[in-house]
């Protein structure tokens, strides 16, 4: 099924109904819930800037495989603002270009109200759409570098768009060198269900994937150009990266592999 048809069955069902967006804090982290005790982002108090949660951090994963010196000049697209966290980051830590695609009004009025979302600029915008119908706007063809996928609804059990059809989609938005990660979380079953159908859209030479963090999160990366560096030349890379940009790079060699 394709992903408009995705989004269209979803209409039919009622499934679009969108759950009331809340926030809990504790002394030094704010988060975001969809209607559940499900954490759907996060956000530090004193670092606003800063990705807080390891599987957050690992959707930026991208940046092994592009040149550091080029990160400024790139485009960044996220599926789901959750908690902003993404968006901030590769627009202020990252300078990027940035779109967001973010289906929930309600989601978007948080994160500037709480979350400190900056406003649209020229460099920054948020679109109020179905992802699985607005990735397949053509101005996004070939345009973006990094990809982020992250679509749960308040139940949280599965993505919300997750077809081979979907994935190409997700594919025919990227650049030649471009990558995207996608945040899989659930059992088993769902998580080799995805598996399958990225690998399906973009080949099995060009998936990789982190071992799973404690909550249950797998993040899994897909190249559209596949691209297979040593271990040595990633290493030099996460190198960079936790220098330039503190993320714990250095720590995802040990949990980073290609997928089959």
């Amino acid at each position: 099924m394709k992903a408009g048809a995705n989004a269209t069955a979803r209409r039919r069902t009622g499934v679009q109904t969108l759950p009331d967006v809340t926030i809990s804090e504790d002394s030094e982290v704010r988060f975001l819930h969809l209607g559940t005790e499900w954490i759907q982002g996060s956000m530090l108090l004193d670092a606003p800037f800063d990705i807080e949660l390891d599987y957050v951090q690992r959707m930026v994963a991208w940046l092994l495989f592009v040149d550091p010196d080029t990160v400024s000049k790139r485009r960044a697209l996220q599926l789901g603002l959750g908690s902003a966290a993404l968006t901030k980051f590769h627009f202020k830590k990252l300078r990027m270009d940035t779109t967001t695609i973010e289906i929930n009004p309600q989601v978007l009025a948080v994160c500037r109200q709480w979350f400190k979302l900056p406003a649209d600029s020229a460099r920054l915008r948020v679109v109020l759409a179905d992802a699985g119908e607005e990735i397949r706007n053509p101005a996004y063809t070939g345009q973006i570098d990094a990809l982020q996928v992250d679509l749960y609804d308040h139940e949280a059990a599965a993505p919300v768009l997750d077809s081979p059809d979907f994935y190409a989609d997700c594919r025919s938005v990227l650049t030649d060198d471009g990558c995207m990660t996608v945040n899989l979380f659930g059992r088993v079953a769902s998580y080799e269900r995805s598996l399958q159908s990225i690998c399906a859209a973009f080949g099995d030479d060009a998936v990789w994937a982190f071992k799973p963090t404690r909550e249950g999160n797998t993040i899994v990366l897909a190249q559209r150009t596949a691209d297979r560096p040593t271990r040595m030349q990633l290493l030099a890379r996460a190198e960079e990266i936790q220098s330039r940009w503190g993320l714990p790079a250095v720590k995802w060699m040990k949990i980073f592999k290609p997928a089959k």
